[in-house]
């Protein structure tokens, strides 16, 4: 089982560079096996062509490491207290993609203009507050978890996979490491056309509640249509 979890994670780190989301070593992705309750992350440093499977570290989630030889991502902290609170959550991403970075760095939430963005949130993007000196010096990379946590609350974290943490950049998760990679990626096109949108017209709208909802919904919950169905039989031609 770990294995393959090793296997998944990184994957999903890899298509962080394959989207051009990651330079050098920055970013990192993480997946849970809930049923051992054990975490395999990116190690820190560790440049992703020479990545391999076993330089993949596992730790329980308190931060042991049980598995590995190498230093954990030095976020593996952030991605546990996300873990620890919703257990909806199979998979973390942890990017400083241009874009996304840039609104995390202006302290700015992304508000939803169009339909791309309302495919995948159900919500503008949240961003954090500013970490107190206080906090940066105790326990930072916990405290940064924190705040996303306080950032995420009376909001659905399914519904909206990701958050922007401020000064630092954005976060986002999934039922797994490929689904955490997947919204990574979104979440930075959602910020360039964000950012785009207001170059364009400084006083655009935000996309009306309708709208959000008709195209969030058609892609989830009980109701949704798009796509095919999951236990669809396959046909030949």
């Amino acid at each position: 089982m770990l294995q393959r979890l090793r296997e998944q994670v990184l994957e999903a780190n890899l298509e962080l560079v394959r989207r051009g989301l990651v330079l050098y070593t920055f970013g990192n992705v993480s997946g849970i096996s809930r049923e051992r309750g054990l975490v395999a992350i990116k190690p820190s440093g560790v440049p992703y062509e020479r990545m391999k499977p076993a330089h993949l570290v596992v730790a329980d989630l308190e931060g042991n490491v049980v598995e590995g030889e190498l230093r954990p991502s030095s976020d593996l902290p952030t991605h546990l207290v996300l873990y620890n609170t919703f257990r909806e959550i199979g998979g973390v991403a942890h990017t400083h993609s241009e874009y996304a970075t840039a609104w995390a760095q202006a302290r700015k939430p992304i508000p939803c203009f169009g339909t791309t963005h309302a495919d995948y949130f159900h919500s503008p993007v949240p961003v954090t507050s500013v970490l107190l000196d206080e906090e940066i010096a105790a326990d930072y990379e916990k405290e940064t978890g924190d705040a996303i946590v306080k950032a995420l609350q009376g909001i659905n974290c399914t519904a909206n996979p990701g958050v922007l943490v401020a000064n630092h950049g954005p976060f986002t998760w999934g039922v797994d490491a490929s689904a955490a990679a997947h919204h990574a990626v979104i979440l930075e096109s959602m910020a360039k056309m964000a950012y785009l949108t207001i170059g364009i017209h400084p006083g655009a709208s935000s996309i009306g509640t309708a709208l959000h909802d008709k195209h969030y919904l058609r892609k989830h919950g009980s109701r949704a249509y798009y796509g095919q169905p999951k236990d669809a039989p396959a046909r030949h031609s």
